[in-house]
């Protein structure tokens, strides 16, 4: 019989560490706790890859999780009333969300690519919606139907916003316009064209008479927006006028004569007056205004926050008589009359805080995963701290303050962590307190990788100073850490010196090999225990980023930034297979334990299933939405023995020939065996004693005998657990009981096996051996013991 092979299919189960993502503004929503005593809780709304978090910010708790589709959030935004939040995604689709039971109320689908921005009117009965298709859409969110699409922009559209006072619609986009939209007539009766470089975000204030636009350079361009029905009430000039008008122009980049036929006719017009220029370089990410409209906001890509303070009438004059005496003292000197008044100032007030902003820092990428030995924990290492995780219930452990980290690694244990920096430095930190028990100055370069010995006795670190070192575990007296016990230590046993930089070491499960990842596209294989050079692996076109070595140390996986995963073998170093796996650089390959199937991740964003004994592929898991810089497979095989019990429960119940069965070319869909003749005669009798039971039926009704119902109908339908009411007590008790007695005995196992981890954290604590070793040594006096026992009977 010829066994198709049966693959485990892997799911997403769970995502954390993500507080937010950068693809969508976060926006704040106020809800009453208390009427009484008038209590309001801020709630931040962040997106989060696929999905949306709603966080307590008092407490810095999730609060609810809005889960999504593979596709990720890509612009957020509440309405007024805060009963709605529409979601816009990277597929284009705008989902619109009612907060009170986080479900979703319909999902408009009108864009082609991801939404980049949306906005409620002041009703929330409208929502404009733009996208990287350029198109701006004005949805109905009563009726649940489109209104109209706008046409116009030529790039993304960065901002939208309902003007309140009229019936307009004002979009910018990457094209550099702003334009202004007729809602009542759609069509657009206004552009600005005086930017030259890309709109990326404008606000408007409170009274609507003044527009700030943000741009790729450090301009922040103030707007007049001018109603033409109104009277002009501006006390200038008309020198003065004409003079403003003509530096606007220039500045603009526009013809005074060309802007007054645009606004010619429409009820709008607007005009420059002005411009700020920030502290950062960058392009602006994001603009706003508080409600006050007192102090206005403006990030920038390099992560600063600057802000802007809007001067009141009274310090307008303030500063307008302050201006005019500078203006008469200079016209004094140079014999001149200039008076200039200005109708608003926005000055700067706040200079950049960089605690501030330090805080708000956006976090770095993970660059290193490792599991415990139970896999009941995962650390995670990225530049600035590690975290320790529950795997079960995704919620952090720990989380302590480190360097740069590269690598990671538990030691056997799971009391402490060992952490590879960029700075070459190998710390050593405390699980249960969080604190650094010691930083060795282990490398003179960025320590790429490590590698735990199968023995657990020491682990091996690889560097960019181009050498591998061998360390061992050591327990030593510590007065700072505690007067009772010891606490752990490396010591340098042995230095391997290479020709290149290394970029990952890993032992072979037997501890017979080391293999080493240089810089020069190559893998070297040594003898672990002399370092005798074995095998050299060579054919990858680019460094080799990533290898793993399989449980029985037979394979070797390499992945490479030129996209190949290459497949070999460790007794001649032959290779197996080629796959051109990526389409980006591998970042990291790991087996799967007791088997020959092994994961791969790559910058491609994609985490893939190899099978590496027939080199196929098995299935694309999708689900990162940015590179992926690391892989780490949980230590356990349960899943692993489960597929092995299914394979060997196919080759018992392999067919068996029966005598007399001839090939045809049409047939029944299905093979005739033992097992099925013996299931056709059964059922042939099931059928033959429902017919006699319903002939007997008919001749009781024919005035005959009464005949005794068989015997096996009596017995099936009576004394079943189902239809049998005496049993209906036991079954409620059990019912009641059955979940209280197990939670009692998993509470008892757990308190159990609590107990035994801590004394054998105190026999390691207190001795100068490991668990381990103390062991080891009980089998080998055991096994002396057996042996002098055999000898004597003999």
């Amino acid at each position: 019989m010829v066994l198709t092979k049966a693959y485990l299919r892997y799911v997403q189960s769970a995502c954390f560490g993500v507080v937010s993502s950068l693809k969508a503004k976060v926006v704040f929503i106020k809800r009453r706790i208390n009427t009484t005593r008038k209590q309001i809780a801020l709630y931040a709304v962040c997106p989060a890859l696929e999905n949306v978090i709603i966080w307590d910010v008092r407490r810095g708790e999730k609060v609810s999780v809005l889960a999504g589709d593979k596709h990720e959030v890509t612009a957020l935004q509440v309405s007024p009333d805060q009963q709605v939040l529409a979601v816009g995604y990277e597929d284009g689709s705008v989902r619109l969300w009612k907060l009170q039971d986080n479900t979703c109320q319909v999902t408009f689908s009108g864009h082609k690519s991801a939404v980049s921005v949306l906005k409620f009117d002041d009703a929330g009965g409208r929502l404009v919606s733009g996208s990287r298709d350029t198109d701006v859409i004005v949805w109905d969110t009563v009726n649940e139907a489109g209104l109209y699409r706008f046409k116009g922009h030529k790039g993304l559209i960065t901002e939208c916003y309902f003007m309140k006072s009229q019936n307009v619609l004002v979009t910018s986009s990457k094209d550099s316009f702003v334009k202004f939209w007729d809602l009542d007539t759609q069509h657009c009766f206004l552009t600005l064209v005086g930017h030259r470089s890309e709109v990326w975000g404008f606000t408007v204030t409170h009274d609507e008479t003044r527009l700030i636009t943000g741009c790729a350079d450090s301009e922040l361009r103030v707007w007049k927006i001018n109603s033409n029905s109104e009277s002009d009430t501006e006390q200038l000039s008309e020198s003065s006028k004409k003079n403003r008008g003509k530096r606007n122009a220039e500045e603009a980049g526009l013809d005074e004569e060309s802007d007054e036929k645009q606004t010619e006719g429409t009820q709008l017009s607007c005009t420059l007056i002005g411009s700020i220029f920030r502290h950062s370089h960058e392009r602006v990410v994001s603009i706003m205004s508080d409600s006050t409209q007192t102090f206005l906001g403006c990030l920038g890509n390099d992560s600063q926050l600057e802000l802007f303070k809007t001067l009141n009438d009274e310090e307008i004059q303030k500063h307008l008589q302050k201006k005019l005496k500078r203006q008469r003292k200079k016209a004094r000197k140079e014999n001149e009359d200039q008076k200039s008044e200005a109708d608003i100032e926005v000055t700067r007030t706040v200079e950049d805080e960089l605690q501030r902003i330090h805080s708000l820092k956006l976090r770095s990428k993970i660059k290193t995963l490792c599991f415990n030995a139970d896999g009941s924990c995962l650390l995670s290492g990225s530049q600035e701290s590690i975290k320790v995780w529950n795997r079960s219930s995704c919620q952090p452990i720990r989380t302590v303050s480190t360097g740069y980290a590269l690598c990671s690694l538990f030691v056997p244990g799971d009391k402490y962590a060992i952490i590879g920096t960029k700075t070459g430095k190998l710390e050593i930190y405390d699980i249960s307190s969080g604190q650094l028990l010691e930083s060795v100055d282990a490398h003179d370069g960025p320590v790429w990788g490590l590698s735990l010995s199968p023995d657990k006795r020491g682990f091996a670190s690889g560097s960019g100073d181009s050498t591998v070192k061998f360390w061992e575990f050591d327990l030593v007296s510590d007065a700072e850490h505690s007067q009772v016990s010891k606490r752990l230590s490396i010591t340098h046993v042995q230095t391997l010196k290479m020709k290149e930089e290394v970029l990952c070491v890993k032992y072979s499960p037997n501890q017979r090999l080391l293999a080493v990842s240089l810089l020069d596209c190559t893998v070297k294989v040594f003898f672990a225990d002399t370092l005798k050079f074995f095998l050299s692996l060579y054919g990858h076109k680019l460094p080799v980023m990533a290898l793993d070595i399989s449980s029985d140390s037979n394979l070797i996986i390499t992945g490479s930034a030129d996209k190949n995963i290459k497949i070999w073998g460790l007794d001649y170093g032959d290779c197996h297979k080629s796959i051109f796996g990526h389409d980006d650089s591998i970042m990291g390959l790991q087996f799967v334990p007791k088997t020959h199937y092994f994961f791969s991740v790559s910058k491609d964003k994609t985490l893939k299933y190899w099978d590496a004994d027939k080199f196929e592929h098995i299935t694309t898991l999708q689900g990162h939405h940015a590179e992926v810089w690391c892989v780490a497979v949980s230590p356990d095989g349960d899943y692993v023995e489960r597929e092995k019990e299914y394979e060997e429960s196919l080759v018992q119940n392999t067919e068996r020939v029966i005598p007399g069965e001839v090939d045809g070319e049409a047939v029944k869909a299905g093979k005739k065996t033992l097992e099925t003749v013996k299931a056709a005669e059964r059922l042939m009798e099931a059928i033959d004693l429902y017919n006699e039971e319903t002939a007997k039926m008919r001749d009781q009704g024919g005035g005959r005998e009464q005949v005794s119902t068989n015997p096996i109908l009596i017995a099936h339908g009576n004394i079943t657990i189902v239809a049998n009411k005496v049993l209906v007590p036991v079954i409620d008790s059990l019912r009641q009981h059955a979940k209280s007695r197990v939670h009692g005995l998993r509470d008892t196992i757990g308190f159990n096996l609590a107990g035994l981890r801590f004394i054998q954290n105190e026999m390691e604590a207190r001795e100068e051996t490991f668990f381990a070793d103390a062991t080891e040594k009980v089998k080998k006096i055991r096994k002396k013991q057996k042996s002098t026992f055999v000898q004597v009977v003999k």
